[in-house]
């Protein structure tokens, strides 16, 4: 009878353990299940939905495009519309609440048809512009003098500036362009171009330079993805990422994103992944743009260009 007892006391023991480290186990899968599935929540991006619709500028039209797709990818409940107009439309569009951000190339406090106190300036990139000509030129440089005399029309064949002999076809942008505001004013010295072509944007004013001999118009350098146009150096200096982020080649500008007040909770979290490593190491450099941390000199709303 004493073995009997025995025997059965140790195998309640027995079986006392084994339900203790049953319910150990299932304790730890539960938490285990229940961690990845917040990693994997986290990751896919459940946490945020909603539009966005993003206008204006269209040089910054590709990045912000490009960013766009990126986000939309993480965060598959997130639908987010770019689109181009000009600097002018974005900011306009931004300050009426019409556009949930607004892409500019110049300042808010530039535009006098709208309130810029209302509008809140996120700088997400730089881009650099200089003048695009037909290959057939055979121009590739020119002094700022001679950029003034071929924009404002007081030379009319390329055999005056040391081109091809032919006449010269300009591609000017609407008032309101962005890419314009920053060309005449930091290539021509604000000098008033002549009447040409009048085109807003940037892939029609490329594809007219392709097409036509003797064109010459700008573009942001992001724009000068083939050999369909020939990009312009400027008194000799190349149009080059380190000539921009030096301050020697003087035709660039800060690209901006533009909230109506404060940004919403989607809003901010799209304009701090345009900021990420994500974007800026990789989106920025790859569409022809220019991080704003990369700038060894900064120019205020004015112009005026300093030194870091």
């Amino acid at each position: 009878m004493m073995k009997i007892k025995s025997w059965m006391s140790a195998a309640l023991v027995i079986m006392l353990i084994a339900f203790t480290v049953g319910c150990g186990k299932s304790t730890d899968s539960t938490n285990t299940a229940s961690t990845k599935s917040a990693d994997t929540e986290s990751k896919s991006g459940g946490d945020l939905s909603g539009k966005l619709t993003i206008g204006g500028s269209t040089a910054l039209q590709p990045l912000a495009a490009a960013a766009a797709k990126e986000f939309m990818n993480l965060h598959p409940g997130v639908q987010i519309q770019v689109q181009g107009g000009g600097s002018g439309t974005g900011l306009s569009q931004a300050a009426k609440g019409n556009l949930d951000i607004g892409m500019s190339d110049y300042f808010a406090d530039a535009e006098k048809d709208i309130s810029a106190e209302n509008l809140e300036d996120h700088k997400v990139a730089v881009v650099g512009m200089t003048a695009a000509v037909n290959p057939k030129t055979g121009v590739t440089n020119l002094s700022k003098d001679e950029l003034k005399k071929v924009f404002t029309g007081k030379v009319h064949d390329w055999s005056e500036v040391g081109g091809k002999k032919g006449k010269i076809t300009l591609v000017n942008r609407p008032d309101g362009s962005g890419t314009r505001a920053t060309f005449d004013q930091f290539a021509l010295d604000n000098a008033t171009p002549a009447e040409g072509i009048t085109q807003d944007s940037s892939n029609t004013v490329s594809k007219i330079i392709s097409d036509t001999p003797g064109a010459i118009g700008y573009l942001a350098l992001s724009y000068f993805n083939n050999h369909s146009v020939t990009k312009l150096s400027i008194d000799g200096v190349k149009a080059t990422e380190d000539n921009v982020t030096s301050g020697k080649f003087p035709v660039w500008a800060y690209e901006h994103m533009y909230t109506k007040g404060k940004p919403n909770q989607l809003e901010q979290a799209f304009l701090k992944f345009m900021m990420s490593e994500e974007v800026q190491d990789k989106l920025v450099p790859a569409q022809g743009y220019i991080s704003v941390a990369k700038m060894n000199v900064e120019r205020n709303a004015e112009g005026k260009t300093t030194k870091k």
